[in-house]
C-alpha cells in the first residue's frame, strides 16, 4: 500500500480525493513490477476487460506473455491506429480545435466528476510519476488509471520515462496530469477514441477515453510539450534526428519532419537490402523493371531522436538550431517488416531483448517469442497497418543523448504513383534543396499523404496541420506559425531539403530517397550546391531539382531527380501533378493569413498564392 507516499505530491482537492478513496493504491517503484502489473500475476493472458451498462463486460484488449515481452491485442479493429479526430478541448482558452460543448452538446465538466467519481470507485489504481520532456527542462507530469491497464502504464513509462516511488521528491506539483478512463469510450463517445484537453492555470489535465497510447500516453504528452512551448516561445518538433558518420568519420546530423508516416523513423534505420547485398533502389510500376545500387560502406548511424525534438528558443552559437530528445523510448511502427531479416537489427533487438518490450498488434503467442513482422490480422488476409514497438532509447545502439546541432532539416512527403494516364502529386523528385521561405512553406501545408499507415483513415492530399503536428496542439494554428517562422529566421546556418517516400513518378521507391540522400549530403557535408548542380524546379513549390546526383561512384538515375523526364509521365503529366500541389497548397494556406500572421509570413505567402518563382522566395530570406 503507497498511500503514504501521497505527501510528497501536491495536487488539487479533487485529484488527491480519488487517491485517498481508492482501497489500493500502487506507486511502482521498478519496471519489473510494471511489468508484473502488466500481466496482472503469472497468467499466460491478461484480458483487459470493464463492465459497461448496457454491454455487460467488454473486453478491450488481450495480453499475452511472450518470451520477449507483453503481445497486446485490440479486440476492435478500430482501437488499433489513431484517430486523428480524437482531440477534443474542454476549457476556455484560445484554440482553433474543436470545444466539448461544440462537439458534444453540453459542457464537459459533468463528464470531468463522472470521471473522477469511476476513478475513485475501482478497487485498486496506479499513478506514475514522470517528467514530460527531456530530463534538464521537462515538467514534472503524472499519470492515473485502473491497474489492470498495466501494460498502457508500462508503455508510457517506456515512452516517457518514470520516476520510481522511492525517488519522487517533496513537493512533486505535476504540471500535466493524465486520468485513463476506457469504459468512457463507450458510455459517453459512441465507442469512439476521445482525449479531452482541459489547460488550468496549474495544470494541463488531459482525460484519456480509450486503451490506444497512440492519441495520449505518446501524442498526449507531446500536446502538453506543445503548450508550454506556445506559453515560452519554443517549439516541440515533429521530427526524427541522425547524426551521421561518414566512411571518413566527418559527422553530420540531419533532422527529419513530416505527417505520420513520412519517414521519421526510417531516417534513423539502416538500408534495406537484397540478400545479396544489392539496394533495389526503384521498380517501375508499369514495366516491373528494377534500378539496383550497391553500397558497401554506409554511413554510420547515431539516433538522436525518433519522433519529437525539444528546439528550444535559444539556437546554438553558429546559428543553428539546436535540439534535444523529447523522449525516453520510441513507438516504432514495423510495418515495413513482412519477413525475417528485412531489418537485422531491430529483428536481434526486438527478438532478444535487454529486457522485455511492450509490442502492439503484434501476433504473439503465449510462451513463444513474439516476431515483429507477424502482424496481427484486421481481417483474413489483411494484416494491421499499424504494428508496434515500444522500444527504450536505452537499448538503441548508438544512441545520441544531450543538445545536437541540426545541420539539414528535411521533410518527408507520401507520395502516389503518378503517370501521364493518371497524374497525381508523385512529382517530387529524389532530393529538392529548399529555400528557408518554402521550407516554412512546407511546414505549414504538411501533407499527410499517400496510404498513411499510422491513422484511421487518409485518402487523398490532406494538411496534417502546421508542423505536422498540428494534430496534437491545442492553441492557435497561426501561434505556431509564427514560431516556426521565427526558429527559422533563428538558425540561418541550418539547410532545408523535400524528400519523398513511396513514388517517384512512376516508379517505387519505399523510403530509399531518404537513405540514399543522407548518404550523399553527409558525405557532402552540406547541401551548398553551385548553380551547375542544380537549377529551379519545373514547379516551383520544390524548390532547386539535382541535375545529377552520384553517390559511391554511382550516378542516380536523371529521372528519378526529374520527374517530367519520366516517359511515363512527361511535362503534361507533371503539371497536371503540379496543379495538384499548387490548388492544395493555395487552399491551406489561405487559414493564415490573418493579422496575427508575422509580417513576413504574409509576404511569403502571397508568393505562393501569385504563383511566384523559386528565386522570388530566396530574396525574402537568403539561403
Amino acid at each position: 500500500m503507497d498511500k503514504k507516499y501521497l505527501d510528497r505530491f501536491v495536487l488539487a482537492p479533487e485529484v488527491r480525493s480519488i487517491l485517498n478513496r481508492v482501497p489500493s493504491l500502487i506507486i511502482p517503484n521498478s519496471r519489473e513490477q510494471l511489468l508484473e502489473i502488466t500481466f496482472q500475476g503469472k497468467t499466460d493472458v491478461h484480458e483487459v476487460a470493464y463492465q459497461v451498462p448496457g454491454k455487460g463486460r467488454y473486453l478491450e484488449a488481450t495480453v499475452t506473455r511472450c518470451k520477449n515481452g507483453a503481445s497486446v491485442n485490440y479486440t476492435d479493429m478500430y482501437m488499433r491506429r489513431r484517430d486523428p479526430d480524437a482531440m477534443v478541448i474542454a476549457d476556455d482558452l484560445p484554440t482553433d480545435k474543436t470545444r466539448y460543448l461544440d462537439r458534444f452538446g453540453k459542457p464537459f465538466e459533468s463528464t470531468r466528476v463522472e470521471t473522477i467519481e469511476w476513478l475513485a470507485s475501482q478497487a485498486e489504481l496506479i499513478i506514475l510519476p514522470f517528467i514530460s520532456g527531456d530530463d534538464e527542462s521537462g515538467y514534472p507530469s503524472l499519470l492515473i488509471a485502473p491497474s489492470n491497464a498495466g501494460f498502457f502504464v508500462t508503455g508510457l513509462a517506456d515512452l516517457q520515462g518514470f520516476i520510481p516511488r522511492d525517488q519522487v521528491p517533496q513537493e512533486f506539483e505535476p504540471v500535466g496530469i493524465l486520468f485513463l478512463a476506457p469504459p468512457f469510450r463507450h458510455t459517453h463517445f459512441e465507442g469512439k477514441q476521445v482525449v479531452v484537453h482541459n489547460r488550468l492555470e496549474k495544470v494541463h489535465e488531459l482525460f484519456c477515453f480509450n486503451l490506444y497510447p497512440g492519441p495520449s500516453a505518446k501524442k498526449g504528452v507531446y500536446s502538453i510539450l506543445i503548450h508550454e512551448g506556445e506559453k515560452n516561445n519554443w517549439v516541440t518538433l515533429h521530427s526524427s534526428a541522425v547524426r551521421l558518420v561518414t566512411p571518413y568519420d566527418n559527422e553530420f546530423v540531419i533532422l527529419h519532419e513530416g505527417a505520420s508516416g513520412g519517414g521519421k523513423s526510417e531516417m534513423t534505420q539502416a538500408i534495406h537490402r537484397e540478400t545479396d547485398g544489392r539496394i533495389v533502389l526503384a521498380q517501375n510500376t508499369v514495366t516491373k523493371d528494377k534500378i539496383y545500387l550497391e553500397m558497401t560502406d554506409t554511413c554510420g548511424l547515431h539516433p538522436v531522436a525518433d519522433d519529437m525534438a525539444i528546439a528550444h528558443p535559444s539556437p546554438s552559437g553558429d546559428g543553428k538550431l539546436s535540439i534535444t530528445d523529447a523522449e525516453n523510448g520510441w513507438f516504432l511502427r514495423v510495418d515495413h517488416l513482412e519477413e525475417y531479416g528485412t531489418e537485422p537489427s531491430l529483428e536481434k533487438l526486438c527478438t532478444s531483448p535487454p529486457e522485455p518490450l511492450i509490442f502492439l498488434n503484434i501476433d504473439g503467442k503465449p510462451g513463444a517469442t513474439a516476431l515483429i513482422w507477424e502482424h496481427t490480422m484486421d481481417e483474413p488476409g489483411k494484416p494491421c497497418p499499424n504494428p508496434r514497438i515500444i522500444m527504450p532509447r536505452r537499448h538503441v545502439g548508438n544512441v545520441v543523448t544531450g543538445k545536437v546541432e541540426v545541420d539539414v532539416r528535411s521533410f518527408g512527403v507520401r507520395t502516389p504513383p503518378t503517370t501521364r494516364e493518371k497524374p497525381n502529386y508523385g512529382i517530387i523528385g529524389m532530393l529538392h534543396i529548399l529555400p528557408p521561405a518554402l521550407g516554412w512553406i512546407w511546414r505549414l501545408t504538411a501533407p499527410r499523404g499517400h496510404a498513411n499507415p499510422s491513422i484511421v483513415s487518409s485518402k487523398g492530399l490532406v494538411s496534417e496541420g502546421v508542423g505536422s503536428y498540428w494534430p496534437f496542439a491545442t492553441g492557435k494554428m497561426v501561434t505556431q506559425a509564427n514560431l516556426l517562422l521565427e526558429l527559422t529566421l533563428k538558425t540561418p546556418n541550418t539547410k532545408y531539403v523535400l524528400i519523398p517516400n513511396q513514388y517517384i513518378g512512376a516508379y517505387h521507391v519505399g523510403f530509399k530517397p531518404e537513405w540514399i540522400s543522407r548518404e550523399y549530403i553527409a558525405r557532402r557535408g552540406s547541401v551548398k550546391l553551385r548553380r551547375g548542380q542544380m537549377e529551379e524546379s519545373r514547379c516551383p513549390l520544390l524548390g532547386y531539382s539535382l541535375s545529377s546526383l552520384r553517390v559511391n561512384g554511382q550516378d542516380i538515375p536523371h529521372t528519378l531527380l526529374q520527374v517530367q523526364d519520366q516517359v511515363e509521365v512527361g511535362h503534361d503529366g507533371y503539371d497536371a501533378g503540379a496543379k495538384i500541389l499548387f490548388d492544395f497548397f493555395k487552399e491551406e494556406l489561405k487559414q493564415y493569413k490573418t493579422s496575427e500572421l508575422h509580417p513576413l509570413g504574409r509576404d511569403i505567402i502571397d508568393v505562393v498564392m501569385g504563383g511566384g518563382e523559386v528565386e522570388d522566395y530566396v530574396k525574402l530570406i537568403p539561403m
